[in-house]
């Protein structure tokens, strides 16, 4: 008996890993498997995010509302552009991006799957200028660039369901009651405030594409060193749930440092209204699309 229930956990491991599609995530390259498709994150991201702003209180500061709204705007067309340049272009069709300002005194942000951004007035005295406000939508916006709730979905389907997860998978686009369980775990939403849940890594490649996308939007990448040493200070060194699971201070701002000439090669080609394009993923830019300002 032990024998064959050893075998039959041998084939739901095989099948497993056999399920769903390998993504590569713009920028970096690297590669990541995905067990839920874009559909599904997208249907049960809609609900969590409807959810949420039913109970959130939008910010009646008129110009700082515009200005989360313009940064993050420039931020999604620069993203678009760059999609679009290297032969992306599906991806597109994800994103509906929509960019809020909410009443809450939490130094946090946070991004859905799909590109519903939402910004805590409580984070603009930390930010300080549009600069740095755009250094914290980059990270977000490269949360749903690179498919991070997806894939930590796949990790909890891997981890915790087994063979269940065949039956989740095999379901097409429908959303179970198990798979909204899951996202409910990976999104954390509620009416007491928000925190997507990432891994490390996950953060620290939303650090690295964050500063290109903020760069490429034509933002100086430099300013997010002087801004993590000032969300450190202002949340005591990484106390609040959105830094729970980033680096160290130390390593952020040492990883950053050593991220900032390549995004300094979009910053510069933002100055001439260009999107770097590479011959491959995960390599540095070695030609440039010349796009028409509007």
């Amino acid at each position: 008996m032990k024998k064959i229930r050893l075998i039959l956990m041998s084939l739901v491991a095989a099948l497993l890993v056999g399920c769903g599609t390998t993504s590569t995530v713009p920028i970096t390259g690297r590669k990541q498997k995905l067990m839920v498709s874009d559909q599904q994150v997208l249907s049960l991201s809609n609900q969590q995010y409807q959810q949420y702003m039913q109970t959130a209180k939008a910010s009646t500061d008129k110009k700082n509302t515009e200005m989360v709204r313009r940064v993050g705007q420039k931020l999604a067309t620069a993203v678009t552009n760059y999609l679009n340049a290297n032969g992306l272009s599906n991806e597109v069709a994800n994103y509906q991006w929509e960019f809020n300002l909410v009443q809450d005194k939490q130094v946090n942000a946070f991004c859905m799957p799909g590109g519903k951004i939402v910004v805590y007035e409580g984070l603009l005295p930390v930010t300080q200028d549009e600069t740095s406000l755009a250094i914290v939508l980059g990270h977000e916006v490269a949360h749903a660039v690179a498919k991070h709730s997806a894939e930590q979905m796949s990790t909890q389907i891997k981890q915790q369901y087994g063979a269940q997860a065949l039956s989740i998978l095999m379901a097409g686009a429908g959303v179970s009651t198990d798979l909204q369980s899951i996202a409910g775990t990976v999104f954390g939403l509620g009416a007491q405030g928000a925190s997507a849940k990432y891994s490390r890594n996950h953060e620290s490649e939303a650090d690295h594409l964050g500063i290109i996308f903020a760069a490429m939007a034509g933002y100086n990448p430099d300013a997010a060193v002087a801004f993590w040493q000032r969300m450190s200070a202002a949340t005591g060194g990484g106390s609040t749930s959105w830094l729970s699971t980033h680096p160290s201070d130390a390593t952020r701002i040492k990883q950053i440092q050593e991220w900032l000439p390549e995004a300094h090669t979009y910053y510069n080609n933002s100055k001439g209204a260009t999107v770097p394009t590479a011959t491959k993923q995960g390599t540095t830019p070695v030609k440039t699309i010349h796009i028409k300002s509007k």
